[in-house]
């Protein structure tokens, strides 16, 4: 039995659980918002209507416009295709594609797969090297570059605002990737300088079936699949309305009570990486310990292996993720923790979600320390 009588989530880094609002709104949309939205019948209208309203909702959250709103299937998909759309919209200019070494997998398989791809190397927090980005702006022939506001494992936020500058300077288009930070920073500044941007409707408690694509109008953009009538011709099929209803309102949600939350989020991860530290001897908490997303935090702990070590919290009813965050049950190395001189094994990270008490990070760091020393020991680590 875990010790608070209930398992006790911790990869909000992964998805955040659904928001029982939005679940309220997709079974409230399954009434009034299946429709197909092309249409002119009642139906129809209702589905226009309330696709209208979402992108108001995520335009305004990110300082866009409703009409450069577009929804996909998920953030890996708006990721993906922001990517590849880029490089399309301006293959006569070049086909290098400049991105932090830290950037999500689907970031970075759509640079190697449709460009030329240019890794910016980051410090030891996770802070991007702006001289390197600067200089491989200036090498000329870039058709896109591509930033993380908050970096999805460590947490530590980009100076995406200064690294836009740079773009602007060099008429190169950004993607801003806001999957860790939409709904958590504020993302309406005018000094944020993105062409593309993207997020995931799971991050802040919304559906997995919907991913966020914001094309800045004038944007040399161009679809690479084959599209149709829907969404203006930026993402093909028919749009599953009350699952973006279900985001839009998740989203609202999480701004209505978002100063609040970072405040306490912050405090408990701040909690966690004392107490770690404190706790568990031979640890490494990786990440900015101030300028971050309030809810993640990755630890790398030697002489322990982090999938044992994450099976082992799980069997104590804590559930936590180790290795990438894009890759679930794979062995392979963290390629943002590598790119930090990080360890990159035996790491853990949490993710706080919305419910997270401070019960629940008492209760993880006194489970923590004895497994830790149980799975070395069987190791026959010192």
């Amino acid at each position: 039995m875990p010790p608070l009588g209930r398992p006790v989530y911790l990869d909000g880094s992964s998805a955040e659980p659904l928001l029982p609002e939005a679940r309220d709104a997709w079974l409230a949309g399954q009434q009034a918002g299946w429709g197909d939205p092309l249409r002119l019948h009642r139906p129809g209208r209702l589905a226009a209507q309330a696709l209208d309203r979402a992108r108001e909702v995520v335009a305004a959250a990110v300082g866009a416009r409703p009409d450069e709103v577009v929804f996909t299937g998920s953030g890996v998909q708006s990721s993906y295709a922001a990517v590849a759309g880029l490089a399309r919209g301006r293959r006569r200019v070049g086909t290098r594609i400049v991105t932090s070494a830290i950037e999500h997998s689907s970031v970075l398989a759509a640079a190697g797969g449709h460009g030329r791809p240019v890794s910016v190397p980051v410090d030891g927090q996770g802070h991007l090297d702006l001289d390197r980005w600067r200089a491989a702006l200036a090498e000329g022939e870039v058709a896109a570059a591509a930033l993380q506001v908050a970096n999805h494992e460590v947490g530590t936020v980009q100076p995406y605002p200064a690294a836009a500058q740079l773009c602007r300077a060099a008429d190169v288009p950004l993607l801003l990737d806001a999957t860790s930070a939409l709904g958590r920073l504020d993302l309406t500044s005018p000094e944020a300088g993105w062409s593309v941007l993207t997020g995931a409707a799971a991050a802040f408690g919304g559906p997995a079936s919907v991913g966020i694509l914001v094309i800045r109008r004038g944007v040399r953009w161009r679809a690479p699949y084959p599209v149709d009538d829907y969404q203006n011709g930026r993402w093909p099929g028919a749009p599953d309305v009350p699952a973006i209803v279900a985001a839009a309102v998740a989203l609202e949600t999480w701004l209505a009570d978002r100063a609040r939350l970072a405040a306490h989020q912050h405090a408990l991860v701040g909690r966690l990486r004392h107490g770690i530290g404190e706790r568990v001897p031979d640890v490494d908490v990786v990440g900015d310990p101030d300028a971050r997303v309030p809810h993640l935090l990755t630890c790398s702990v030697l002489y322990v292996d982090g999938e044992t070590l994450t099976l082992e919290l799980d069997r104590a009813g804590f559930a936590v993720a180790s290795g990438s965050a894009c890759s679930a049950s794979s062995e392979t190395p963290s390629h943002v923790l590598a790119a930090m001189g990080a360890l990159t094994h035996g790491n853990i990270r949490i993710g706080l979600t919305r419910t997270t008490t401070a019960a629940d990070v008492d209760a993880l760091l006194d489970a923590l320390p004895p497994i830790v020393s149980r799975i070395r020991a069987d190791l026959g680590a010192p």
